[in-house]
């Protein structure tokens, strides 16, 4: 009986050796592979992962650039710098070493973020009046008197030396290089490049830098500029002061003389970027971070608070890019940016501007402000609330390293060109971040010498648990409505980074009116009923970059997993780190 029942167990096992040899390949194979993709989806790339870096950036030799810096020790703040420098000689019209420079950095040992405003101050001399005596209405957006100091140099060199692990040389090489040998220009730089040939035509040494046979290149054809190899190569070797104090320095005040300018040597050589607290509000359980004042990103929190208020997180009653949560997002808009307007400008010397600032970032504020908010039509005249008591053209880019430090860079000229004007010799566009001034004495905004403009570029950064973004989306006042639309996508739509950057959008340039702009890439009845409430729509097809272009890294820390997006509104790309 023992054998016999021996013998029967023994078959049984045999039997089942036999079907877990058929099943459990299966089985671990299907726990080992990532769940299959729909055949269908939404977003038209995928984001990229990997252990290792990554840099996204508007250009794929910018970022391939910020990569190769990675991948030879540097870190993220490294890699980032060696990006925006190459970005300054691929784009010129939209940033470069005459213009200005915000940060966000997060340190992974330490887990905290720290801020870097490097925005310009206006000459001592300038101010309203003289302006006014001049006859002079408003702010020229062109020509000298918008020009300010560029702070991006000396941001650079802060950042590297608390926080980088290579020296100005190492990051500019890659900058220096491909101004020398040249590129081939990219698709949405060309169409940038014609639309503003007539700017730099305006000014002798810009047409020599910036035209070949007075024409602009085309998609495909080689550029070079020599100059701004030259004019990075005295970075290179002298740091900030080759800049602020040198040689490029003459020439900046030789070139601002010689149109009845008032930069001087001093104006220059006092200047000093400035560490900052980044301003924050939570969304839902997510923490977001925008810098303070002097720059836009406290509209983006108001609006975020004030969408707060509604349920966009049911899909039933706010769908994506319908009409209910279009015209909510629109409306929530037009009161945060007419509270910027009101109350933001230069902190230094006036805080009243901080006051107001942290006051419309609370949430009763917020629950006021969205009481103001009617459903069923648009409000075509908002007015600044009451938060204190009584009594263009822009890159982005952003960086993550293996060891988990992330960078949210945006750098930018204002103007596509900026001010037109050009050093001679120098190879680089003078911004015209003036610009952004008013002549208006009782506005916090007015022009004042050694005061900066309020400004519209900005970086972000979100963060819940163990997941940390650093993002971005450039195009002068469309940057704070962008960024809150970004959190809402992967918040409340739960989308990842790259779907999030490439989701239709709205934006709204303008402060006052009901004048509102759309991809036509939203659901086909929208139009129509947005436009029953009384927004004045403007259309545009597919990904314009009338919305902006976007960037984002993410790092998983649970996971020690990097994700990055680039958005298709530019021709850049989020490139990983090859991994050794």
């Amino acid at each position: 009986m023992r054998s016999s029942a021996h013998l029967s167990w023994s078959k049984i096992a045999v039997a089942l050796l036999f079907v877990m040899a058929m099943i459990l390949p299966q089985f671990s194979d299907a726990q080992n592979q990532p769940p299959v993709a729909p055949v269908d989806r939404a977003q038209a790339r995928s984001m990229v992962i990997t252990q290792d870096g990554i840099v996204a950036a508007e250009s794929p030799l910018a970022a391939q650039a910020g990569v190769e810096i990675l991948r030879r020790g540097g870190n993220a703040i490294d890699a980032a710098i060696a990006a925006n420098a190459v970005m300054g000689v691929v784009a010129p019209m939209s940033n470069g070493i005459g213009g200005d420079l915000f940060v966000i950095y997060y340190e992974a040992k330490t887990g905290k973020l720290y801020g870097l405003n490097a925005s310009g101050w206006a000459p001592s001399g300038l101010n309203a009046q003289l302006l006014k005596d001049k006859g002079f209405r408003a702010m020229p957006v062109r020509g000298i008197y918008s020009v300010t100091v560029p702070g991006v140099i000396d941001g650079w060199q802060k950042l590297l030396e608390r926080f980088g692990n290579k020296k100005l040389p190492d990051v500019l090489a890659p900058a220096i290089h491909v101004a020398e040998q040249g590129y081939p220009v990219t698709e949405w730089v060309a169409n940038l490049w014609a639309n503003n040939a007539q700017v730099v035509r305006e000014n002798d040494e810009a047409a020599h830098v910036y035209l070949i046979n007075d024409q602009p290149p085309k998609a495909g054809q080689l550029f070079k500029n020599p100059d701004l190899a030259w004019s990075l190569k005295q970075i290179a070797t002298g740091g900030r002061d080759a800049f602020y104090k040198g040689e490029l320095a003459r020439r900046i005040v030789k070139l601002s003389q010689s149109h009845d300018g008032l930069m001087t040597l001093e104006d220059l050589a006092t200047y000093s970027s400035e560490w900052v607290d980044p301003l924050s509000t939570t969304y839902r359980g997510w923490t977001v971070y925008e810098l303070p004042p002097n720059g836009q990103g406290v509209a983006a929190l108001e609006m975020l608070n004030i969408m707060e208020t509604f349920p966009l997180q049911d899909p039933k009653q706010y769908p994506l890019n319908q009409t209910h949560t279009l015209h909510m997002m629109i409306e929530a808009k037009k009161l945060a940016y007419a509270d910027l307007e009101r109350y933001i400008g230069e902190p230094r010397n006036n805080p009243e501007v901080m006051k107001a600032a942290m006051a419309m970032l609370t949430k009763p504020y917020a629950a006021e402000r969205a009481k103001l908010i009617n459903m069923d039509k648009a409000n075509c005249a908002v007015t600044a609330g009451d938060p204190l008591p009584a009594a263009g053209d822009t890159i982005y880019l952003s960086a993550v390293d293996r060891d988990g430090n992330m960078v949210s860079l945006i750098q930018s000229n204002y103007e596509n060109f900026g001010s037109g004007l050009v050093a001679e010799g120098t190879g680089f566009v003078m911004h015209d971040r003036g610009a952004l001034f008013n002549l208006d004495a009782k506005s916090p905004n007015v022009l004042d010498g050694h005061k900066r403009p309020l400004h519209t570029i900005i970086p972000a950064f979100m963060e819940q648990g163990t997941t940390r973004i650093a993002f971005g989306i450039m195009g002068g006042w469309n940057q704070a409505q962008a960024h809150a639309q970004f959190v809402s996508h992967v918040v409340d739509f739960k989308q990842n980074i790259q779907l999030a950057l490439e989701t239709a959008r709205f934006t709204k340039a303008t402060f006052a009116g009901c004048d509102v702009e759309l991809e036509n890439r939203i659901p086909g009845n929208v139009k129509t009923e947005l436009e029953a409430k009384g927004h004045v729509l403007q259309m545009h097809n597919g990904f314009s970059n009338r919305f902006g272009g976007g960037q984002a890294v993410m790092r998983d820390f649970s996971t020690r997993i990097n994700y990055g997006g680039s958005d298709p509104r530019k021709d850049g790309a989020a490139i990983p780190e090859l991994p050794f």
